[in-house]
């Protein structure tokens, strides 16, 4: 799970937030049409959370929340925000506002919690790492966390080039464009030697070269307080060089993207990345199905107290529980939903972790699973 994520999570659910809160869940647009339409459903949200509201909690005003609405709803730059979709998360005290890069099921909730259900599937496969785009003569790195990809600005003695890197040490002048047939290659990428000639030992001398200056810089000069892991995208002859002369401790060999980085935007650094990401999910989900070996109770009637005993580490519920549009049945839809938000919210206080998987996904494709600590 995304820093930024557990660190939401930890502050909604902590002692220091007092309820009854209101929770709207919305799908954002761009666009002024499109904009003015979010705006509308917002507004009707809160004008259905007010009625709830009012009739479960008569005690409490709800002017103190009306003014925090309207103040959003007057709030231009929130608007404008681009992101996919937004949590907001109000209480008689403040205004708490978390940004998702997945598709929600537009809705709103009222009760003595903070809907989390969708801020846990945004964050539980949300992977901060770092990509190194290489090369055979020059390298980028790019930071990749909550999905958004942005390129880190190097130092100006970092190794971004051959050049840079080997200076008067370069024995074959620095010249990379041979093609697998020996010819010239516009991309400078590729290279495949049949027979080597002593120009073509040279070259290759200079390649491991740079990719030991390149991993020096890592492990010796680069600045990774948080120990996020560095991935690799580079061609797979690339990648073999590379992984043979690195040294850095927090470079992982695999999951890596096989293709040539040359000359890519940043939105097809993007689209690349998610292939990897992907890999990495399917990997934790994989590790999911092991803790069936464990023990574990999959009906709700006896996951409900063993939660708020701490006796659960893992807790896995399916989507198939969340009907879209809160089904044929929206109040039984509502009240399930609540159960089960106030549930995962129970075995994250207690330190325990919860996963909201597709079906097929889940352990044992299972609809509701706690793997217990004892």
């Amino acid at each position: 799970m995304g820093k930024f994520g557990k660190s939401f999570l930890s502050q909604v659910i902590s002692d220091g937030i007092k309820g009854p809160f209101v929770t709207i869940m919305l799908n954002t647009h761009v666009g002024h049409q499109n904009v003015e339409k979010d705006q509308i459903k917002f507004k009707n949200f809160a004008k259905d959370a007010k009625r709830r509201f009012e009739k479960k909690y008569p005690e409490h005003a709800w002017d103190l929340f009306q003014t925090k609405i309207d103040e959003l709803l007057a709030d231009q730059s929130f608007w404008r925000n681009s992101t996919t979709s937004v949590a907001v998360i109000i209480t008689p005290e403040e205004v708490l506002v978390h940004r998702l890069s997945i598709r929600v099921d537009d809705q709103y909730y009222v009760g003595e919690t903070p809907y989390v259900l969708a801020v846990i599937k945004n964050a539980q496969f949300n992977y901060p790492f770092y990509l190194l785009a290489l090369n055979r003569d020059s390298m980028q790195v790019y930071q990749v966390e909550n999905n958004q990809v942005r390129e880190v600005e190097l130092p100006e003695e970092a190794p971004t080039t051959i050049e840079k890197a080997l200076g008067e040490e370069i024995t074959g002048g620095g010249n990379f464009n041979y093609s697998a047939q020996g010819g010239p290659n516009s991309g400078g990428e590729g290279v495949a030697y049949h027979g080597f000639s002593a120009k073509d030992e040279e070259v290759e001398i200079d390649h491991v070269n740079y990719y030991q200056a390149v991993d020096a810089f890592f492990k010796n000069d680069f600045s990774n307080e948080e120990h996020l892991p560095m991935y690799l995208f580079a061609l797979p002859e690339n990648q073999t060089l590379f992984k043979k002369v690195a040294k850095t401790n927090f470079f992982k060999a695999d999951p890596s993207i096989s293709s040539s980085p040359a000359s890519l935007s940043l939105k097809e650094i993007q689209t690349c990345t998610q292939k990897l990401i992907a890999e990495l999910t399917q990997k934790e989900v994989g590790e999911y199905g092991k803790l069936l070996d464990r023990k574990f109770i999959d009906q709700l009637v006896d996951i409900v107290p063993a939660s708020k005993e701490g006796r659960i580490a893992n807790l896995f519920v399916a989507t198939s529980n969340l009907a879209d549009g809160f089904g044929e049945d929206p109040d039984t839809e509502y009240d399930r939903r609540q159960v089960l938000n106030t549930l995962a919210i129970d075995v994250l206080e207690n330190g325990g972790e919860v996963s909201i998987l597709e079906q097929k996904d889940a352990p044992g494709e299972k609809s509701l699973t706690a793997i217990l600590r004892y």
